[in-house]
């Protein structure tokens, strides 16, 4: 639960500040901050793609994921969905911008590939440096939100909290099934992933990685399949 309480509070210190500066912050040392912390993501999933103990696993998972995700259409189902609830909600609420803030927040925080590896990763094995790094972000995104739409930013850390806590211990309920290889061969396939949302966020190359998450699936039921051979 480490992952989701820092992140939780990053949430709350960056619309904080927000709310306290407002409009004051260029928008240039916003984009600046995403750039190094996707920098630090890039680097962060190489790490975990070099630790994986079947490179056969690791290709396997991730083409299976790539075309299971893409019939799917996992991302763009996820995008017109997260629009749908996002209107339903302000329109509900009177269109508020307190309201507006909140789901937009709680969406951008929670529905996301950092989010499912991040958390699955800090419940396997108890290492939140992917959460830590996504924290970072949501800092300078809930800051920015702030600044725009007032306090209800504020009211999307109770989301995280919920959600990403919830993937965490559920991972680590499952953590019996996992054994250190198919812990290996998850986070290098997570790590691959994580690559390319780094990609992302510098700037280089925006990637459909929702479409890709059913690697993280694959991975450990084909790592389990070998061990039985």
């Amino acid at each position: 639960m480490t992952g989701a309480l820092l992140n939780t509070a990053t949430v709350l210190a960056g619309g904080s500040v927000g709310l306290i500066f407002k409009s004051r912050l260029p928008e240039r040392a916003q984009t600046a901050a995403l750039r190094i912390l996707g920098a630090v993501t890039l680097a962060l999933g190489a790490k975990m793609v070099i630790e994986t103990r079947n490179v056969l696993v690791l290709v396997a998972a991730l083409a299976g994921g790539v075309a299971t995700g893409s019939l799917l259409r996992i991302q763009s189902r996820l995008e017109r969905a997260a629009q749908r609830i996002q209107q339903r909600f302000v329109r509900g609420a009177g269109s508020s911008r307190v309201a507006e803030g909140f789901v937009a927040a709680s969406l951008l925080f929670c529905v996301g590939p950092m989010t499912i590896i991040g958390s699955l990763k800090d419940g396997l094995t108890g290492d939140y440096r992917l959460i830590a790094v996504k924290s970072m972000m949501d800092g300078v995104a809930a800051l920015a939100f702030a600044a725009s739409t007032g306090w209800g930013v504020l009211l999307s850390a109770v989301t995280v909290l919920i959600v990403q806590g919830g993937i965490t211990l559920g991972a680590r309920a499952l953590s019996g099934f996992f054994t250190p290889p198919l812990i290996a061969e998850t986070s290098a396939v997570g790590g691959a992933l994580v690559l390319c949302i780094g990609l992302g966020l510098t700037g280089i190359k925006k990637l459909p990685v929702a479409d890709y998450l059913p690697a993280i699936i694959y991975a450990p039921l084909l790592s389990r399949l070998l061990q039985l051979f």
